[in-house]
């Protein structure tokens, strides 16, 4: 297998995709190196994207990466990325367990798409159900609870732009669990919408078709649906090894990158989920198109 290339994609789920697929189609020689976990592997369908709605997250991604593979030019390899360096005026990835007999490639440009990881409230059940019928994203999952009973779970303040979004899609329970008190005038915004607030600290959340959520005083609360903000971080440790600038939202931690998706180290791109505050499928895609414009610009006027 050929070592050096012009780009190496880290990622290959749909904002890696779409950022390859540019330099593919500018016939530059492509490397994908995907570990094979997608951030929506635990949904079954994929709502909110154009000409796909309603589509499982794997069939999008399989059919992208079909296409993708049609290109000579670009080369998939699966396997983890065990580091990944500059080495002059090139970058050097290290795969962890590769079988293949090579485990070292090196490239004028990365591009980053590794994703984030969502970490939840420690409550039993919870994690169990995400995905299902725990959600974070009502645009992409709050039509097809069909205007049902839903839950927002506060994990910080930042729950309140949550619970106030959420009545759109069915009347709102918001439990406070400890993690956050409306003040005054957010208590009036709630009202306004029609949200219920919860004080009790919810133990433990059940259910399969339908969501129960258990309160401290044995109170159940019966739902469609609940809606809780994930605190993110990067899903390893790459980007910060390579001196990315990494940035802070209120739901968690993603690279910081300008509006060409560059990092602060020249040559190193972001995009998706890893490099910007909130994510969708569609965000992913756009970002990953235009990481991918934009490091086929600079390996043409930035030379190297």
């Amino acid at each position: 297998m050929q070592t050096t290339y012009d780009v190496i994609v880290i990622g290959g789920s749909y904002a890696g995709m779409a950022a390859a697929l540019q330099l593919a189609r500018g016939r530059r020689r492509v490397l994908v190196i995907d570990g094979g976990v997608r951030r929506n592997r635990f949904a079954s369908h994929s709502h909110g994207l154009l000409g796909q709605d309603g589509k499982s997250p794997s069939a999008i991604a399989e059919e992208a990466k079909a296409q993708l593979l049609e290109y000579p030019n670009l080369t998939w390899l699966q396997g983890l990325v065990d580091s990944a360096e500059k080495t002059g005026e090139r970058f050097t990835v290290t795969i962890a367990d590769n079988k293949i007999g090579n485990n070292t490639f090196t490239a004028k440009r990365l591009i980053l798409a590794t994703g984030v990881s969502d970490h939840l409230p420690a409550i039993t059940g919870l994690q169990d159900r995400w995905g299902k019928t725990v959600f974070h994203c009502p645009y992409c999952h709050g039509y097809e609870l069909n205007e049902g009973a839903l839950g927002v779970l506060a994990i910080s303040e930042a729950s309140f732009h949550q619970a106030m979004l959420i009545p759109d899609w069915g009347p709102t329970t918001l439990f406070t669990n400890n993690c956050f008190t409306p003040n005054a005038e957010q208590c009036a915004q709630l009202a306004a919408r029609g949200v219920t607030i919860q004080t009790e600290t919810v133990t433990e959340v059940a259910g399969e078709q339908s969501i129960i959520v258990k309160l401290a005083n044995g109170r159940l609360v019966e739902l469609t649906g609940l809606f809780v903000a994930s605190l993110t971080q990067p899903s390893n440790r790459i980007a910060q090894d390579l001196g990315c600038e990494i940035a802070e939202s209120p739901i968690g931690f993603y690279i910081k990158t300008d509006e060409l998706k560059q990092t602060s180290v020249p040559g190193v791109f972001a995009c998706g989920d890893l490099a910007r505050p909130m994510g969708s499928v569609t965000f992913a895609i756009g970002d990953g198109a235009q990481a991918g414009f934009a490091t086929h610009r600079s390996l043409i006027f930035e030379g190297h």
